[in-house]
């Protein structure tokens, strides 16, 4: 039977100086869904944008080094593993395979961008070679302070679902993650108030896919964050780290495989 991806859900809010903050955020948390239900964001991405990269993937990969993949793209993990190929570009598709138990970490595959509203379109799929396929992908922003690894925000998509989430204002700000390490290491939960602030940094969304090709767009328009499947808005939300002013890479992270073609990314502002 082939694998559904389903449920997501997403909130919103920002913490800059989280302890003055936490209460006025979590009030002022915008609803879950956009009222933009009926956005075609491929053709507002289309129509209003500029395309800066497109990749077909029509050649072969040269080893299995940072920049094998070639066109720019670098795979971040790819050093710590130069004996397990990650990537590879068999019949104009990227096909990637994380060697996340020997690595340490997820797969994770970058590109240059460098926007504040814009987005991608990729053609997917999840094969079915491994019971739990997925993809995680969003924007970085590696020379934001204050932040984990520069993480701004991400679709993750499953098997079972795909979530919105506000990394940059929640669960990769430094300040609340040292919140959370001290309640770890205190053997605690973390407070009320960071719970329900967390609670409003991603949304699920149920969509429902096979392991047939489809197509998402992925959007940042202010303070939003949508995804489409299949031309279809399924996923909305809004929080302040979705504004932030720039996107500089588009990056895909997975702990599995999936298989990846025609990526194209806009900039519109």
């Amino acid at each position: 039977m082939a694998p559904h991806i389903a449920s997501l859900r997403l909130p919103s809010a920002r913490p800059s100086a989280f302890a003055l903050c936490a209460a006025m955020l979590i009030s002022a948390a915008a609803p879950a869904r956009s009222a933009t239900t009926d956005k075609d964001d491929r053709a507002w991405l289309q129509s209003k944008g500029t395309l800066i990269f497109e990749d077909t993937f029509e050649r072969e990969e040269t080893g299995t080094g940072l920049k094998a993949i070639g066109n720019g793209w670098e795979s971040a993990t790819a050093d710590r593993v130069p004996h397990i190929k990650q990537a590879d570009l068999d019949g104009g598709v990227l096909k990637i395979s994380s060697a996340t138990k020997e690595a340490g970490h997820a797969a994770h595959i970058h590109h240059d961008a460098g926007f504040a509203d814009g987005g991608a379109s990729v053609r997917f799929r999840f094969p079915g070679i491994n019971k739990d396929e997925n993809l995680q992908v969003g924007f970085v922003d590696r020379e934001l302070k204050g932040v984990h690894a520069g993480h701004l925000c991400y679709a993750i998509i499953s098997q079972s679902n795909v979530t919105l989430m506000d990394s940059m204002t929640g669960g990769m700000n430094l300040e609340i993650r040292q919140q959370r390490d001290a309640a770890t290491k205190a053997k605690t939960k973390i407070s009320p108030e960071l719970e329900a602030l967390l609670a409003t940094k991603k949304s699920v969304t149920p969509i429902t896919t096979d392991t047939e090709w489809h197509e998402f767009t992925l959007v940042t328009e202010g303070n939003e964050l949508r995804f489409s499947l299949d031309g279809k808005l399924v996923a909305a939300h809004r929080s302040e780290g979705y504004a932030h002013d720039m996107k500089r890479w588009f990056s895909f992270l997975t702990n599995s495989t999936v298989w990846i073609d025609d990526v194209k990314i806009w900039r519109v502002k």
